[in-house]
């Protein structure tokens, strides 16, 4: 019996681990998220004994390591020990989880030892189905509830924030292609959705045991627990649907951007294009799609002559042109006071794709420390090198934001001077010299543009920084913005990263209700409305390029358009930030321990 009911935990605890890396893509089973942890809570609440926070602890840490094997994969692509790392590691959260369900947060375990345990029958006395003088079950079941998805979305604000974090496929990222549901992450980000989840299961399975338990014994039994869970969810449906509607009625300002990809292959870290095939790539992509926009206005124009009508059409003509991250093989010199200089190779690529006529272009770029020696700017000695976002006007007038948040063993590796083994376990795993580390800006202004006249900020994100949602908040300032995010995921090759790297990043829009621009060179660049939505405002097609058959690994270009909110407002996420998760986890974690230590 004993045997057979820990095989049981375990099969339950491992179904909830497979079931989450479900939720996400490749697979997109987004309405799993509402059962998916049903039976590891059942495995948890039904652990017993004086280890009973340690065989928590393993059957969550198990659960969780499995997830994380299985959503985390494409890492091995660069390295199979960072696979095998990182699925170790993020486990132990889980396993945290497991710990508090299976003692200080366990629902059952005092009823469950009533009858052996004669310290135990007071306190399932206070447990029993609707007891008079007592506290109903059915509100001890909410309670459990709120305290599990409160320590559970701690436990995600947690491992996003320790270590620099890895915040990726929270619970709450299941609701990504569910705009309805996701519209909610505006108040406690996404792990306020987690939060939701795990409140909403923890109910669904206490209800579900007391229904069973009253109905073999021939009894009624509350079923308000449920009931409230249910309105719960209802409500959060119908705030999201009156945030979409909120948006497509907000007054804006239209933007053009075209986001060219090229879809370089990688290896690791290392193009497989030399200078020449990059820098040629970028111009004649972006010269055929500027020409092709120019000949459909000039048709336009043509058509609304004939017709009569020529004060009637709009131009397609981009205010904006995106190039990804790096994307330029040439370095970027800069001086304290402003001044920069440029290789020659970038130059002259820029100068090519300028003579279709003007715009803005944003692109990434590779950074450098530099001084003035006369009139000619000169890389500093032992300066510092930046991964950066550079906008440039139709006058060539230039701006740079430096990469804030560093990928670690990616971008920088810590205390390599110190301990030089770290570096040679890079250059096994990823098969290439260690070049040294990117040092991190520390600017948290956003970078200011002119669209047709109306002043707009840019919310700057390079690289996975899309996904740190803590960063991104801090850029948010009054009056129109947009996010820009400049990225690669070629390392990863054909991979789910890249969409699990946008399934992640389109909850930047929804929180913090500003748009947001993604061009990838090998990923997803796609247009994000403030409401998630990828939808076109006019058309309602979907703004991701796509190859024909409907992969985003693709050589080509998107002209997008995008309406930036004019007074977008703040919302309650933006204001406070992680403190509502902080402040509801501990609260959670208080209550389940007094209402343990009390009974």
């Amino acid at each position: 019996m004993g045997r057979g009911a820990t095989g049981l935990r375990w099969t339950g605890a491992l179904a909830s681990g497979g079931a989450v890396a479900l939720l996400i893509p490749p697979f997109n089973f987004g309405g799993l998220a509402w059962l998916a942890l049903a039976p590891m809570l059942i495995a948890l609440w039904s652990v017993r004994g004086k280890r009973a926070g340690l065989r928590g602890f393993l059957l969550g840490w198990a659960a969780g390591a499995l997830s994380f094997g299985l959503q985390l994969w494409w890492i091995s692509v660069v390295s199979s020990l960072g696979a095998m790392v990182m699925a170790v590691y993020l486990g132990l959260f889980w396993g945290l989880f497991g710990w508090f369900a299976a003692t200080i947060g366990n629902p059952w375990r005092e009823r469950d030892t009533a009858a052996t345990d004669p310290r135990a029958e007071r306190r399932a006395r206070m447990m029993s189905v609707d007891a008079p003088g007592k506290t109903s079950a059915a509100r001890a079941s909410l309670r459990t509830a709120f305290c599990h998805g409160a320590v559970w979305a701690g436990l995600e604000w947690l491992r996003s924030w320790l270590f620099t974090g890895f915040g990726w496929n929270g619970l709450g990222v299941a609701f990504h292609e569910t705009l309805v549901m996701a519209q909610a992450a505006d108040l406690l980000g996404v792990a306020g959705l987690s939060l939701v989840l795990v409140f909403f299961q923890a109910t669904f399975v206490q209800a579900g045991r007391r229904l069973f338990e009253s109905a073999r014994e021939g009894k009624r039994c509350a079923r308000w627990d449920f009931i409230v869970a249910a309105t719960v969810i209802a409500l959060l449906m119908g705030y999201g649907l009156i945030r979409m509607a909120a948006t497509s009625r907000t007054e804006s300002v239209r933007l053009k951007a075209l986001l060219i990809q090229l879809n370089i292959p990688h290896e690791g870290a290392r193009q497989l294009w030399d200078m020449f095939q990059v820098h040629q790539g970028y111009e004649e992509e972006t010269a055929k799609a500027l020409e092709e926009i120019a000949a459909g206005d000039q048709q336009r124009l043509k058509d609304a002559m004939d017709a009569s009508n020529e004060g009637g059409i709009t131009t397609r003509w981009p205010d904006w042109v995106l190039w990804p991250e790096s994307a330029l093989t040439g370095r970027l010199l800069r001086a304290d006071d402003g001044a920069w200089g440029m290789w020659m190779e970038n130059i002259e690529t820029i100068r090519q794709v300028r003579q279709a006529g003007p715009f803005s272009l944003i692109y990434g770029l590779n950074e450098l420390e530099a001084d003035l020696n006369g009139e000619n700017l000169v890389q500093r000695p032992k300066g510092r090198a930046f991964n950066s976002l550079v906008t440039m006007t139709p006058e060539d007038d230039l701006q740079s934001f430096r990469k804030r948040h560093l990928v670690i063993f990616g971008e920088t590796i810590p205390f390599v001077d110190s301990l030089p083994w770290l570096k040679k376990i890079y250059e096994q795993q990823s098969g290439q010299e260690f070049g040294g580390s990117f040092s991190p800006g520390d600017s948290l202004d956003p970078l200011p543009m002119n669209l047709n006249g109306t002043p707009i900020g840019i919310i700057p994100s390079i690289c996975f920084e899309d996904t740190v949602p803590r960063l991104t908040r801090r850029f948010v300032r009054p009056g129109p913005q947009i996010i820009v995010n400049v990225t690669n995921d070629g390392w990863f090759k054909e991979s789910p990263a890249a969409a699990q790297h946008f399934a992640n990043a389109r909850f930047r829009a929804i929180e913090l209700r500003r748009p947001m621009l993604r061009c990838a060179n090998s990923g997803v660049s796609a247009a994000i409305q403030a409401n998630g939505s990828t939808s076109h405002p006019n058309t309602g097609k979907p703004q991701i390029l796509r190859d024909q058959n409907g992969s985003h690994f693709t050589r080509g270009s998107l002209l997008a358009e995008i309406d930036i909110p004019l007074q977008p407002g703040f919302s309650l996420y933006a204001i406070i930030g992680d403190w509502g998760i902080i402040l509801i986890a501990l609260s959670g974690l208080s209550i389940a321990w007094l209402t343990r230590r009390a009974a």
